[in-house]
């Protein structure tokens, strides 16, 4: 992987991770695109995805030093209950994670036609958050988990984590700022923790790509994400989903009849 390579790569994983349109299945169209040849090394999708947590860290920093101080009072208040609740979301996507690591790293082969059939479910997500209650509520801890589960599920490529999670929420009834707050959040253990994993079997230290293109595929996952995470919460209080859910539809399309006219 080239130096530019890494630097398209990255601001693409930056925009579409906290955009609802699929961070995972646009990096697979940017490879693509750009010509890289599919492989077994993941270490730079993990990288950029660590460099997007760190985003959501600047972006809530005030949450999280707020809900940790809340943690470390050990006793049962708000802080805690909604630390709860986040640990909650992230079982699904840990269940799957541990048991299905090599299953879930086989979708990310350049696998178009997969990608653009996931594109079509996160498009119909999005546009069904439409009928969503107009009077949202809080995330309960029964909906933190059906949120979570719904984090699971976007471990294929095309179906956005943000997207995904976002309109569950919104179709289960929580406001909108509150639904995109949890979202952001929630994505802080899973990635964290598939980090952590990645260094400690020795997966960076073995991947073939060098240090400098993933640094600069991390630095700029980081400053697009910066951008794109502030944007996207003032898209979602505004209701603007629809406009990505057809977006996606176009893109979906578009990628499965490009998958086709090559085969």
């Amino acid at each position: 992987m080239s130096l530019l390579e890494a630097l398209i790569l990255g601001i693409i994983q930056g925009l579409t991770e906290f955009l609802p349109v699929s961070s995972s299945g646009h990096l697979e169209l940017g490879k693509v695109l750009l010509g890289i040849e599919p492989s077994s090394d993941v270490t730079f999708t993990v990288v950029v995805h660590g460099a997007t947590v760190l985003s959501t860290i600047v972006v809530f920093y005030r949450d999280i030093i707020n809900l940790l101080k809340g943690v470390f009072e050990f006793k049962w208040s708000d802080s805690t209950d909604y630390a709860f609740k986040i640990c909650l979301s992230a079982i699904p996507v840990a269940i799957i994670g541990l048991l299905f690591k090599e299953e879930i790293e086989g979708f990310f082969n350049n696998n178009v036609l997969l990608v653009g059939c996931m594109l079509l479910v996160t498009g119909s997500l999005l546009a069904f958050t439409y009928y969503s209650p107009k009077d949202g509520g809080e995330v309960t801890k029964g909906k933190a988990i059906i949120i979570g589960i719904a984090q699971a599920i976007a471990v294929l490529p095309g179906i956005s984590r943000s997207g995904s999670t976002i309109a569950v929420g919104l179709l289960l009834g929580v406001d909108k700022k509150k639904v995109a707050r949890f979202s952001f959040l929630m994505v802080l253990i899973p990635i964290i923790g598939a980090n952590a994993k990645d260094i400690l079997d020795g997966g960076m230290a073995n991947s073939s790509i060098g240090a400098l293109p993933l640094l600069a595929g991390f630095l700029a996952a980081f400053l697009s994400g910066v951008l794109a995470c502030k944007w996207m919460i003032a898209i979602v209080t505004r209701g603007k989903l629809i406009h990505f859910a057809i977006y996606c539809f176009i893109a979906a399309i578009a990628t499965i009849i490009v998958h086709y006219a090559a085969s």
